[in-house]
């Protein structure tokens, strides 16, 4: 019998990157992949989590399991509290795709520098790293940094604005931190363009991390 996952996103364009991800490390393994870009649209309206976006996620997860998926990931850090509000309505594993990443930035040191390009996502990243750092009862300094019209810019195409933004936010917040989150899928890319002479500490980003994490819960279950 083929084991199966489920993965909901925020955005489409992370599709292709998950296959790819899920080819080289879940090989064997049939991803489910559900898209709601309403649900990214409306907390960054808002700038919080609305009510009934919980319920929104959980009908996505159940899908999901409904098709077969042993576990279900979101893909979303600005999303990643409804992983916790969700957990209840659906009977399979629930996994936030940037909590590998978080357990391995504080790991790897106490200064965290968190980078995003929506502001939404900083916050939920924030408290991610300090709730997985109290775990092991370890004390972080989390600095945020936003990358300012990086995120209009994507979305517009100017793929090569967006990422001049993003990679001169990065080489000031090298100088500052031990290590760094990149805190959206999205600019996990970015990571690969820095040469590994010109980076001071290291530099993270969830999908790699989450999809390893993803599989290490999937064998876990047996």
């Amino acid at each position: 019998m083929v084991r199966k996952v489920g993965m909901v996103h925020s955005v489409a364009s992370l599709v292709p990157i998950f296959n790819e991800l899920s080819a080289e490390l879940l090989s064997g393994v049939e991803v489910i992949h559900l898209v709601d870009e309403g649900l990214l649209k409306d907390i960054l309206a808002s700038g919080k989590i609305t009510p009934g976006m919980p319920r929104r996620f959980g009908l996505l997860a159940s899908f999901a399991k409904e098709s077969g998926a042993e576990i279900v990931m979101l893909t979303c850090s600005s999303l990643a509290p409804l992983v916790d509000a969700a957990k209840d309505m659906v009977n399979v594993p629930l996994l936030k795709v940037d909590e590998a990443m978080a357990d391995e930035a504080v790991r790897l040191g106490a200064r965290i520098g968190v980078i995003a390009t929506a502001p939404t996502t900083l916050g939920s990243t924030s408290e991610l790293i300090e709730q997985r750092a109290a775990l092991p009862g370890k004390k972080v300094k989390v600095e945020t940094v936003l990358c300012p019209g990086a995120f209009d810019a994507l979305r517009h195409g100017d793929t090569e604005t967006h990422d001049r933004i993003v990679k001169e936010k990065l080489n000031e917040l090298m100088t500052r931190v031990e290590v760094i989150v990149l805190a959206q899928a999205s600019i996990a890319r970015i990571a690969d363009q820095i040469p590994e002479n010109e980076r001071e500490v290291p530099i993270l980003s969830s999908p790699r991390l989450g999809t390893q994490r993803l599989k290490e819960k999937l064998e876990s279950l047996g």
